[in-house]
């Protein structure tokens, strides 16, 4: 704490510290369309995403809404496979065919100019809630966006935690009872941590409180969901490797309607079947990225500073496959499907300086349409332009001149460990304060040094796991995990002395509970 300067406000932070909703761009005129539509009974649709932030943001603004007396509402959310990224042109055929009078954007929104005004020039009204980076020449309607330029406070919030300044806007308005909006925290913490937003400042306060309601979630939908995952204990991890990727594994591999049906859920029965079919949804999802990432390994991949893989994969499981790429090669990748005789599409991912918003604007002549975040986003390529696309996206990134890229991916200690008489549950209770764990509140990595092997053994059906246990010089023992241990840690031997890099967590087992270390590295 002290190395990083964490102070009692990070530790334990003032839910009324959180910025005044109305400093957000056009949040005033936002709210007031918003306001009039309630007041007019007017029927509005909320057009969201197909990825957990899209999904909670969805159900956030549903609930707001209805929190504030809104009536008739409907949500929209597009079809990775037919609509692909943004606002689909399906929005307006919807809107007409319900009645709609306002729709209200949750997590994009900032690049469908034409899209609303097609919908305004119907006589639907439109209010835009995004978080995404802002193109040039905005939709001409309200634009709720913290990337907006001029704006001072903090840009980094997710698209639920945009969807969640609106509710608090509502409460300012005196259409939401003060206090109320907190039960929308659980969906805002677990959108935000998905959407891989930094744990910092606006959204420390929101992930804070947000772990305290999701342990007292009244969504039936959720609770269902964390008892097929086995979630024991609530942290960023249980919502980034267990909860997130059911949600996310819907809209992956056929319609996130079914996980927003599961946040909607009122009833016990239907919560259940529902987070019943994702547990299976999400286990083929595992299979379709295994085929993809291993078709890439045995063919090999390029010496370019860009990777970009292209197949015929499932389309819901590109960008997965585009991150483990990342972390296996150490470099940005881009992985595309052949989604007819002429058309690529894909996802890419990202790390450290080179950004992949930015970059796909430089190539905006080889690609079809293409945009997002900085570190992932999506692409759509005519198949005669494949070949020009890695050229320019690596002209691009050779033109930056750009060093020492792989830092941002190094796993670094942020204390040296000397012996084991302070790694103790005590200290893991201790770190928990620190939780939720995100982007700039990285969950502390500690160094054990010259630490002897007293057992070294494989574990898995291919002896792909590798569990160690450790002595320090005083007799005293930890337990130490690697899964799919890299080839090269599996050769450890037993009285050999090591340092390593680990992460420690809990362990239950027959009713005991102790520490154990997750290894990152060994030397």
């Amino acid at each position: 704490m002290k190395q990083r300067g964490i102070t009692e406000d990070f530790l334990h932070p003032k839910y009324e510290n959180l910025t005044d909703p109305f400093l957000l761009p056009d949040m005033e005129k936002a709210v007031d369309r918003i306001v009039q539509a309630i007041k007019n009974g007017d029927h509005i649709l909320i057009y969201g995403d197909y990825d957990v932030d899209g999904v909670t943001a969805s159900t956030v603004m549903e609930d707001a809404l209805r929190l504030a007396g809104a009536k008739e509402i409907d949500i929209m959310l597009p079809d990775r496979f037919a609509d692909g990224y943004g606002m689909s042109a399906r929005v307006l055929e919807q809107a007409k065919k319900l009645g709609v009078k306002l729709v209200v954007t949750v997590d994009c929104g900032s690049s469908n100019k034409e899209i609303v005004a097609e919908l305004v020039a119907s006589g639907i009204d439109v209010v835009v809630t995004d978080h995404h980076e802002v193109p040039e020449g905005l939709p001409d309607a309200p634009v709720v966006n913290p990337k907006r330029e001029g704006y001072q406070c903090f840009r980094d919030l997710a698209g639920v935690g945009v969807a969640f300044k609106v509710a608090q806007a509502l409460v300012k308005k005196g259409l939401i009872p003060d206090g109320q909006e907190k039960w929308l925290l659980d969906l805002v913490l677990i959108g935000t941590i998905c959407d891989n937003m930094p744990l910092l400042n606006e959204n420390r306060i929101l992930s804070y409180y947000g772990m305290k309601v999701l342990a007292k979630t009244r969504r039936l939908g959720l609770s269902e969901l964390m008892q097929r995952a086995g979630t024991r204990y609530l942290n960023a991890e249980a919502i980034g490797f267990q909860i997130g990727p059911r949600l996310n594994a819907a809209g992956r591999l056929e319609s996130a309607e079914l996980a927003l049906e599961l946040l909607r859920a009122k009833n016990v029965a239907k919560a259940a079947q529902i987070a019943e079919k994702l547990e299976d949804l999400n286990k083929k999802r595992k299979i379709e990225q295994r085929t993809a990432v291993d078709e890439i390994r045995e063919r090999g991949v390029s010496d370019d500073p860009v990777l970009v893989e292209t197949g015929k994969w499932h389309e819901g499981v590109l960008g997965i496959v585009a991150g483990k790429l990342v972390d296996e090669y150490k470099r940005p990748a881009f992985v595309l499907s052949r989604i007819s005789d002429d058309v690529y599409k894909g996802s890419g991912r990202s790390f450290g300086e080179f950004n992949l918003a930015a970059s796909l604007a430089a190539c905006k002549d080889t690609i079809i349409n293409g945009g997002g975040h900085a570190l992932a986003a999506g692409v759509k390529v005519a198949a005669d332009k494949i070949q020009d696309f890695k050229t320019e996206i690596n002209n691009y990134y050779n033109s930056l001149g750009l060093k020492d890229q792989e830092k941002y991916l190094r796993e670094r200690e942020d204390l040296t460990v000397d012996g084991l008489s302070d790694v103790s549950l005590d200290l893991l209770d201790d770190l928990e304060l620190l939780e939720p764990f995100g982007g700039g509140n990285e969950e502390p990595i500690f160094k054990l040094t010259n630490v002897e092997i007293a057992e070294a053994r494989l574990m898995g059906t291919d002896g792909q796991h590798l569990a160690i246990i450790v002595d320090d010089d005083k007799g005293r023992q930890l337990k130490l995990l690697a899964f799919f241990a890299p080839a090269e840690w599996l050769k450890v031997a037993v009285n050999e002395r090591r340092d390593f890099l680990v992460r420690f967590s809990k362990n239950e087992w027959n009713g005991n509970t102790s520490i154990e270390g997750r290894i990152l590295q060994i030397f």
